[in-house]
């Protein structure tokens, strides 16, 4: 039987405090690489040019230093998010964060002319996949690794409500984030407005919408797949040529995004690829 006394000698023995040492520190690997926490830290981290995706400060911090580093980091580029404390607890355990913790990218940002740029060099029209604030970083992952596979020229994202390319997000993308650029932009329903100038055709994937299997991707065009909760918003899905649907035969109401990602871009690979669908009744195929 462990009694109390004997229970308390064990938590202070060394080797208890060692194991208890390492696991601490396992669980703290996982974020090391992309976790910055303090405001001086933050700080060298901005000056050194390292890519920052989100900076996190903590409600009633905006003093005047965070205000400084706040500017910092937005002129960089990076989404700034006010969130309780509990949030960056959870981002840093047992770390002195003094209400400010940066997630660094795992990789940088391109720019939407960037690729363009990328379907003109391989002489090929704009294929694009625009996520409409995805949350889950699995799901922006296996995203952009569905638009690598099938050979799209780039993924792009909203700053504001939604998922950065973090650690989670490039693991979640089996490697695809090192060979897919990866824009963020300000303004979704702007953007659109912007490509469709340049001939950008842009088809949302949403319930109400014609059948996916109708809609001819073979130009230059860009999907817009939804959040996980809400869908394509309100503005996005207005600025849409066209809206398209998958076939729904259960009493799920709708597919993951990811999955419906994957679907389309798909499709739109077949398309793009030149090869027709399968038909029994035809023997020349």
């Amino acid at each position: 039987m462990i009694t109390p006394e004997k229970l308390y000698c064990m938590k202070k023995s060394p080797f208890v405090k060692d194991v208890r040492r390492k696991l601490e520190k396992q669980r703290g690997s996982r974020t090391d690489e992309n976790i910055i926490a303090g405001r001086n830290a933050v700080s060298e981290a901005l000056r050194a040019g390292r890519t920052i995706d989100s900076l996190y400060i903590s409600r009633g911090e905006a003093s005047g230093p965070v205000l400084a580093l706040v500017a910092k980091a937005k002129e960089a580029g990076a989404a700034v998010k006010e969130v309780d404390i509990q949030k960056l607890n959870h981002l840093c355990p047992g770390e002195h964060h003094q209400g400010v913790v940066a997630v660094a990218a795992v990789k940088e940002y391109a720019r939407v002319e960037d690729l363009l740029a990328l379907a003109r060099k391989r002489g090929e029209p704009p294929f694009l996949v625009i996520c409409d604030g995805l949350e889950d970083p699995h799901n922006l992952g296996a995203v952009i690794r569905s638009a690598e596979c099938a050979g799209a020229h780039g993924v792009i994202i909203p700053k504001r409500r939604s998922v950065g390319l973090t650690y989670a997000v490039g693991r979640a993308s089996a490697g695809a984030v090192e060979h897919l650029p990866v824009a963020r932009v300000q303004n979704l329903p702007r953007l659109l407005e912007d490509l469709q100038k340049q001939g950008v055709w842009i088809y949302a994937a949403d319930m109400d919408g014609q059948p996916w299997v109708q809609a001819d991707l073979t130009g230059p065009c860009a999907l817009v797949i939804g959040s996980e909760g809400r869908g394509v918003s309100r503005l996005v899905k207005e600025k849409a040529d066209f809206v398209l649907s998958l076939p729904q035969m259960g009493k799920i109401n709708s597919l993951n995004a990811s999955v419906a990602a994957g679907v389309l871009c798909c499709e739109a690979a077949r398309q793009r690829s030149g090869l027709q669908a399968f038909n029994p009744k035809r023997r020349d195929l």
